[in-house]
């Protein structure tokens, strides 16, 4: 079985872009997930864990009309719990439903008090949207809050959005093409 670290590095190499998986199963994430769940009800927590996880098979599967669905199901069983919240905007954004995905992702950052895993989440997904939209200042600034909660991924985004770092790696690709073939 694979360490932590081997399934971070793993996630990294074939999902390099994806925002949600930093790096799953340590030990500190999981506590911090348990932080978010204590207040709840375990038998509906675990209702609740149980209808997301067959939420996100079936969005896996490309249903993601019943994703949202069932992603609605666990908000109906703890509508204070962040993540059902994160998860359905998810599903929401892949479906279209831009201002719907906003709405859900608002709402999960309200209820997570802007702090944890799922907030962390929620600030990526927001960011992604407000960068599709041209909402760059808004994207950089969920970026930003959601490096400070420790997402790699949206670290890079900054990076990316940084024209000063823009200019440079296109000058040192310019260059580095110029030392490899001198004649162009």
């Amino acid at each position: 079985m694979a360490t932590p670290d081997d399934q971070a590095v793993l996630q990294t190499i074939f999902n390099p872009t994806t925002p949600f998986g930093d790096i799953p199963g340590l030990d500190e994430y999981e506590e911090q997930v348990q932080d978010e769940d204590q207040d709840f009800d375990s038998e509906l927590l675990t209702n609740a864990k149980e209808l997301e996880q067959q939420g996100v098979l079936a969005a896996e599967a490309g249903d993601i009309t019943t994703a949202i669905k069932i992603f609605s199901q666990a908000i109906q069983i703890l509508p204070k719990r962040a993540s059902g919240y994160n998860n359905r905007a998810q599903a929401l954004r892949l479906q279209g439903d831009t201002a719907g995905a906003l709405q859900d992702l608002n709402i999960a950052l309200d209820l997570s008090r802007k702090t944890g895993p799922t907030a962390c989440q929620a600030f990526v997904q927001r960011g992604l949207i407000y960068r599709l939209q041209g909402q760059e200042e808004a994207a950089r600034k969920d970026f930003a809050r959601a490096g400070q909660l420790g997402s790699e991924f949206a670290k890079h985004q900054l990076v990316l959005m940084n024209p000063y770092a823009a200019l440079c790696n296109r000058m040192l690709k310019s260059m580095i093409l110029k030392l490899r073939n001198p004649d162009i």
